[in-house]
C-alpha cells in the first residue's frame, strides 16, 4: 500500500525579499512497510521533504498524499487529526516533558485521543516494557541516559499506532553506541512489526541501517537507491 505520494512538490521561502526554493518538484512513493533514510547537505532541502510530508507545513504548489489523502485539502481539526492519528515524530533533541516521567510523556499523545486513564496507562507501560525501559516508567528525562530519553520519545511515538515514524536526526546528540542501540531499534522496529520509518540523516552509517536511501541536493532528488546489506 502507497503510504506517502508527493508529486511536483514545491516550496519556496521568501528571505529579505529573495525566493528560495526549498523544493522544486518533488516526484517521490513511500510504501507501507519502507525503511527510508532522507540524506542531503545542509540546505538540500531533506528537512523541509520531511516537515511536509510530516503535515508540519504546506508546500507551495504540488501535492502530497498520506494514505491518499491530499493533505492541502485538509485544515485546522482535520489536519491535526491526521497527523495525531497516522504520524509519530522522533527528534533530535527528545522534545519530552521535563517535569514529567516517562510513563506520563508516553501518554501524552493518547491524552490528545481522549483515550481513558486505565486504557492509556496499559498502553504506555506496555510500549515501555517493549522498548526496553520496563522499571523506569517514573523516571523524569533527568534521570535518564540519552538514549533512554530517546526510546521514551520513539515510545510516545508509537503509542498511537502511527502509520509512519519520522525521525530527524534521531542519533545527533547520541554517542556511537548509542545510537547503534537506537538505530538497531528502528530496525527492529521495522523488522518484526512492520512500521514504516523515515529517517532524516546527514551521516552515511546511520543511513545505512535503511533499505533504501533518498539523496536530496539543491530542492531535487538527486538519488534514490535499495540498500542492498550484505
Amino acid at each position: 500500500m502507497t503510504l506517502v505520494e508527493t508529486r511536483k512538490l514545491c516550496k519556496t521561502y521568501k528571505m529579505d525579499g529573495v525566493e528560495v526554493n526549498a523544493l522544486s518538484g518533488v516526484d517521490l512513493t513511500i510504501e507501507q512497510g519502507e525503511f527510508v533514510a532522507i540524506m542531503g547537505p545542509s540546505g538540500s532541502g531533506k528537512s523541509t521533504f520531511m516537515n511536509i510530508i510530516g503535515c508540519l507545513d504546506n508546500p507551495t504548489s504540488g501535492h502530497c498524499l498520506i494514505e491518499g489523502v491530499d493533505i492541502a485539502k485538509l485544515k485546522g481539526d482535520d489536519l491535526t487529526a491526521l497527523r495525531n492519528k497516522k504520524i509519530g515524530f522522533v527528534f533530535q533533541g527528545f522534545n519530552l516533558l521535563a517535569r514529567t516521567s516517562a510513563l506520563e510523556n508516553v501518554e501524552l499523545p493518547l491524552i490528545y485521543s481522549g483515550v481513558n486513564p486505565r486504557e492509556r496507562r496499559k498502553r504506555a507501560l506496555a510500549i515501555l516494557d517493549e522498548i526496553g525501559l520496563k522499571g523506569r516508567e517514573k523516571h523524569h528525562p533527568n534521570q535518564l541516559s540519552g538514549g533512554q530519553q530517546q526510546r521514551v520519545a520513539i515510545a510516545r511515538a508509537l503509542i498511537n499506532n502511527a502509520a509512519v515514524i519520522f525521525a530527524d536526526e534521531p542519533t545527533g546528540n547520541l554517542d556511537t553506541r548509542t545510537s547503534v542501540e537506537i538505530m538497531e531499534l528502528f530496525v527492529k522496529l521495522n523488522r518484526d512489526f512492520n512500521r514504516t520509518i523515515i529517517i532524516v540523516t546527514h551521516e552515511r552509517d546511520i543511513a545505512n541501517y535503511c533499505g533504501r536511501i533518498i539523496r536530496f541536493v539543491d530542492g531535487r532528488v538527486v538519488s534514490d537507491q535499495l540498500n542492498i546489506k550484505s
